[in-house]
């Protein structure tokens, strides 16, 4: 379609921010080897976020085992398991000095528990430092493991999430390893099991409806998850899924006060917002 390789609205491009902080995130990382989602899935937050002392860690490597259509992040040729790496991130968030310390992955469907246990180990080896920060993991879906939940949720983060990315109609198209009620139960199965909270993150502008949003919304006040990101889909290269429209800044205003009067406590919806973005702020209004 015509439409579907317009030019980036003005409002959803970041200038190139260099500085002494900037410098300081990217050496540190680059000194433990550790990876950042920010720099896989090509954030357009990255330079800000970096500025401020925070990122997005990438645990279990930067190889996915899946293939969903609208990520940067490469799939195959999967490395082994780097048993150090959750005491890496623990001196690099000491060394950062996070308050506030966002964990994230790729999907490893290779290992028996998908890397649950992983997850795990990062947190007790960051409270281990520090049992005063607050740590929020962005996991896979296990497969809906029920095991490898509850290895994550008795680890105790702060907050668990789980990005559902889409409405249910696009699952075949841009996320065809993924299935949308399992990720749907999976949330549920959190706040059923445990006080924790929740959250998850969508995208807009893969050809979704208004009408279908405001169902999935429904759904998710369905399992009472607490916080909910939304923001624009942009695509990373010409050979990711395109992008079939993209949101005013206005209409993320709209569909915030419709979530909302839903019953969602929590929103974060704007054209730049992500998963991670700003989550201390999020948690700090939760």
């Amino acid at each position: 379609m015509e439409n579907q390789r317009q030019r980036l609205p003005e409002y959803l491009k970041r200038g190139i921010v260099d500085s002494e902080k900037t410098k300081l995130v990217r050496q540190l990382l680059k000194n433990y080897n550790l990876n950042t989602v920010c720099d896989s899935a090509r954030c357009p937050n990255k330079c800000e976020c970096y500025s401020k002392n925070t990122a997005t860690f990438l645990i279990m490597g930067n190889k996915c085992t899946r293939n969903c259509r609208f990520c940067n992040i490469e799939s195959g040729n999967i490395p082994p398991l780097d048993t150090e790496e959750p005491l890496k991130i623990a001196k690099a968030v000491k060394e950062l000095g996070l308050k506030y310390a966002v964990i994230t992955s790729v999907t490893r469907d290779d290992l028996p528990d998908g890397g649950a246990s992983h997850f795990a180990e990062v947190i007790r080896q960051i409270r281990l430092i520090d049992n005063n920060i607050k740590i929020e993991v962005l996991t896979p879906d296990f497969k809906g493991n029920k095991d490898s939940i509850d290895t994550v949720i008795n680890a105790k983060p702060d907050v668990f999430n789980h990005n559902i990315e889409t409405v249910p109609s696009l699952y075949k198209k841009a996320r065809p390893q993924a299935d949308y009620m399992r990720s749907i139960n999976f949330l549920k199965y959190i706040k059923e099991n445990s006080n924790i909270i929740t959250k998850t993150g969508m995208m807009t502008g893969l050809g979704e409806t208004k009408e279908e949003l405001i169902q999935t919304f429904k759904d998710l006040v369905e399992i009472k998850c607490d916080i909910v990101t939304l923001g624009q889909y942009i695509a990373p290269t010409k050979q990711h899924l395109p992008v079939i429209k993209y949101y005013e800044p206005k209409e993320y205003e709209e569909l915030a006060l419709i979530a909302k009067k839903l019953g969602i406590k929590h929103t974060s919806f704007s054209p730049l917002t992500r998963s991670s973005y700003k989550a201390f702020d999020i948690f700090c209004e939760n």
